[in-house]
């Protein structure tokens, strides 16, 4: 049986914001492995955030977040079940990370399922085409397409988008790791992105 160190434990306590017994255990049961460890806690939160998913969400706070000297605003309206968690450092800190996020990468929605059935519709068209100009069998420009719409959603969906800060970690993962941590079900009801020079604000639709 390995040995688990204290320094261990508070590394990973570092790594993921699990509690101390958690860590410890997490530890325990992957002989030492740091790196198995982690992932053993991610799968223990998924478990734990699946169970709150249907709790109400009524309230939260309108988080702003200004940039590039006053030239690009992000409003996002965060919400959780009580207003305790809300007015945790953990909650606010979320909402500032997702501010940051959308200001950077500009989703055009919170997730797969928010997205305008025709814009998906003429995405698939433009890369169909795209594909056909190059020569490509029919069975071969399925996949290409499918490949194609899925970097689609990756990138313009928030929830699937990579997080800036962690390149290993999903949005969806980041919030999964505050609901575990916060113990509440968490959810985006809108939000909506300002930049000096574009004509209309980008939101999730939901402004």
């Amino acid at each position: 049986m390995a040995k688990i160190t204290a320094a261990d434990v508070n590394k990973l306590r570092k790594a993921t914001g699990a509690g101390m017994m958690d860590c410890k255990r997490a530890l325990v049961e992957t002989a030492g492995d740091l790196e198995k460890a982690v992932d053993h806690l991610r799968k223990s939160g998924i478990a734990k955030a699946e169970k709150k998913d249907a709790r109400e969400t009524k309230e939260g706070l309108i988080y702003s977040y200004i940039h590039a000297g006053g030239r690009l605003g992000v409003l996002v309206e965060l919400n959780c079940e009580t207003d305790f968690v809300a007015n945790t450092d953990g909650f606010t800190e979320l909402a500032h990370n997702l501010a940051m996020q959308i200001a950077a990468t500009n989703p055009i929605a919170l997730d797969r399922d928010s997205i305008d059935d025709n814009v998906v519709a003429r995405e698939k068209d433009i890369f169909t085409e795209q594909a056909k100009s190059q020569g490509k069998p029919d069975n071969i420009i399925e996949r290409m397409v499918e490949g194609r719409i899925n970097k689609f959603y990756q990138e313009s969906c928030l929830m699937d988008q990579t997080y800036i800060k962690d390149q290993d970690k999903k949005i969806r993962d980041l919030f999964t790791e505050t609901i575990s941590t916060l113990g509440e079900n968490i959810s985006i009801n809108r939000y909506i992105r300002f930049a000096i020079g574009e004509t209309d604000p980008s939101s999730n639709g939901q402004v």
